[in-house]
């Protein structure tokens, strides 16, 4: 796992380009929009003009994701997707040709025009932007890849605020001229980098496209709260915009009144936001590393719950005004107590990325290639919503309570913490993840070999196992980049607490049939249903934890399940895994009495899971055998045959 690196994806076409031309709409629309409020301090608009437009900008940008992201939805589900980015790409260059009109006459309603079809032009890329990566990358590259995603929308945003806010500063009155050349010259760069995206295939091409967007809007909504978990995850990531809309709403008056920034200057506003937005790219970026390389969803509780640990430091840090004014980012820095409050916006930052990239893996992993578009044309209507709610909270908060910015963190700190326990409440997986997550990381140092190349990215298969501890179920699922259903002894399931964790993740509890035959045939049943279905399956065929470090030899069972399989006519690939250097672990019964765990000889041992390429039936060789199998094991374990 040492040896792969996200990075490397910005090498290769099959993301490159893509990954440029989400990037250069980013900027592209911050350029615009920033240049706008440029235009009207040229023009010397007054402070009610200036205000008007911070009102009505914001509204006139989404309310096309209010009116039309379902219809984008089926769009984006019926065209080949590289196809539809090039549309995309050049309607951003028809409108930014508008929107330079609007700059070179000085013309205010042409420009907010051209604002809303910027809005519309987002509101179709939106759906194809997030469903294009399950297409592009690989399972164990998602999270990855999202990291990259998140990481360049927020420098993104954050570099085409700065480049935008200092055109008509430093083109002076040559400033509408080179607005209107830089958003057009912007626009055509991304069509032109569009043109490099490979093919990729429509999702549904037989889609009869609805036009009527009220029905299709509930029909979308319904269709994404279809399964509890993507459900819940695109309710994260809409509280994620709410939070991150109030937290940035506020910080120009934060700024200003509570860090002492000079009246009407944005240098230090931007550089807060700059703080926050490195801090979330950051964190994007690291989510591939400590996920090993999974949808790891666990990471999702820890960014909650440090978003909001962070945003309180924040606010016991300078709840009131600051003690010096008119500071530039140096005078700022030179005040006490500043370096605890720059921590705290770039702590906040890495944990929101920690929080939203797993989300959008999980989407992704969890949707049907065939409803994805539609999916995330629904988060985005989810979106719009949130981020309007948000405005509305701020603005009761502020001039109905009298709220601080400070106050309002504060309120924000508490609410996130009360959300996220609501989501994790009602989709108990996350905390699951972050719990076993949490126990793996802290006890162990994985090294994965051969999983990636060997367990196949979709469709049904059995992975097979050695036996070795407790804790085999939580790190082979923190090794293999797809969900697994796990197969295991009922008395291990019902172990306190860890049952808990076995159940929501929809462990397989199965007994002997001497011990129990009613529940070994329920076993039996849903493995078969599960594999039926196109999942993974992992089981232990010893059917026991081992009690002297060898393997035990393999049960029948696993022929059983393959051969239920392929008299149904679907038979399925096994994928031999080993486990090495667990028998030292305390979750063993290495050196144990009485059923007593030892004190592990060290921490955070070294632990291997190895797998070896997938083997299955047919003609010349034969069935799968126990016995073939568990001479595999052996052999990846480093056994004697």
């Amino acid at each position: 796992m040492s040896g792969h690196s996200q990075f490397a994806l910005l090498t290769q076409r099959r993301f490159l380009p893509y990954f440029i031309v989400q990037a250069l709409g980013a900027f592209n629309d911050n350029v615009y929009r920033q240049a706008i409020i440029g235009l009207l301090f040229f023009l010397g608009v007054g402070t009610a003009e200036r205000s008007l437009y911070a009102i009505l900008a914001p509204a006139i940008f989404i309310a096309p994701y209010f009116l039309f992201s379902a219809i984008a939805g089926q769009v984006a589900e019926k065209l080949e997707k590289q196809r539809l980015i090039v549309i995309t790409t050049t309607m951003e260059i028809a409108i930014m040709s508008l929107a330079a009109a609007g700059f070179l006459l000085q013309n205010m309603p042409v420009l907010l025009v051209a604002l809303f079809c910027t809005g519309v032009q987002s509101t179709l890329f939106g759906p194809v932007k997030y469903s294009v990566l399950p297409a592009i990358l690989k399972p164990e590259e998602l999270t990855g890849g999202n990291g990259l995603v998140e990481m360049g929308t927020s420098i993104s945003i954050l570099g085409g605020m700065i480049f935008g806010g200092l055109i008509f500063q430093l083109a002076g009155a040559h400033g509408p001229e080179v607005a209107a050349t830089a958003i057009i010259a912007l626009a055509v760069a991304g069509n032109l980098v569009a043109r490099r995206i490979p093919r990729v295939d429509a999702g549904a091409p037989e889609l009869k496209v609805n036009w009527n967007p009220l029905p299709e809007t509930v029909a979308v909504l319904r269709m994404a709260r279809r399964q509890p978990a993507v459900r819940n995850a695109i309710l994260g990531v809409s509280w994620f915009w709410f939070f991150g809309t109030i937290l940035t709403s506020q910080l120009p008056v934060y700024a200003e009144l509570n860090l002492g920034g000079a009246a009407g200057s944005a240098t230090l506003y931007i550089f807060v936001l700059a703080l926050f937005s490195v801090g979330t790219g950051t964190g994007s970026l690291l989510c591939e590393k400590l996920s090993a390389r999974t949808v790891e969803i666990g990471l999702v509780p820890l960014g909650a719950f440090g978003m909001s640990a962070f945003l309180l430091d924040l606010y016991f840090a300078r709840s009131g005004l600051a003690p010096a004014t008119g500071l530039d980012v140096a005078g700022f820095l030179r005040q006490p107590g500043s370096w605890r409050i720059v921590l705290d916006l770039l702590g906040i930052g890495v944990f929101a990325g920690f929080f939203v990239v797993p989300l959008f893996a999980l989407i992704q992993s969890r949707s049907a290639n065939s409803e994805m578009s539609r999916v995330f044309a629904a988060l985005n209507i989810q979106n719009s919503g949130f981020i309007v709610l948000a405005a509305l909270t701020a603005l009761v908060a502020q001039q109905g309570l009298g709220w601080s910015s400070p106050q309002l963190f504060l309120a924000l700190a508490i609410g996130n913490v009360l959300v996220a326990a609501w989501i994790f409440a009602l989709v108990p997986e996350f905390l699951m993840r972050f719990l076993s997550w949490l126990l793996v990381r802290a006890l162990y140092r994985l090294r994965i070999r051969g999983v990636e190349a060997h367990v196949p990215d979709e469709g049904a298969a059995l992975i097979v196992c050695n036996h070795v501890s407790y804790m085999d179920a939580l790190i082979l699922a923190a090794s293999i980049p797809r969900p697994v259903r796990f197969v295991m002894y009922y008395r291990i399931f019902n172990i306190p607490v860890m049952s808990w964790i076995f159940r929501t993740a929809k462990a397989i509890p199965i007994a002997g049939a001497k011990e129990d035959p009613a529940l070994m045939r329920r076993a039996f049943d849903e493995i078969d249903a599960t594999l039926a279905e196109g999942e993974l399956v992992c089981i232990f065929p010893e059917g026991a934890l081992t009690r002297d470090g060898a393997i035990a030899p393999f049960k029948s069972g696993v022929e059983k399940i393959l051969e239920r399989a392929a008299a149904a006519g679907r038979p399925v690939p096994v994928v031999p895994m080993a486990l090495r250097g667990m028998w030292a672990s305390m979750w063993s019964r290495r050196d144990s009495r009485l059923g007593r765990m030892r004190v592990p000889r060290r921490v955070r041992a070294r632990v291997e899971v190895v797998a070896a390429p997938a083997v299955a039936a047919s003609p010349a060789s034969g069935p799968v055998t126990a016995e073939a199998l568990e001479a595999q094991v052996r052999e990846l374990r480093g056994d004697d045959a």
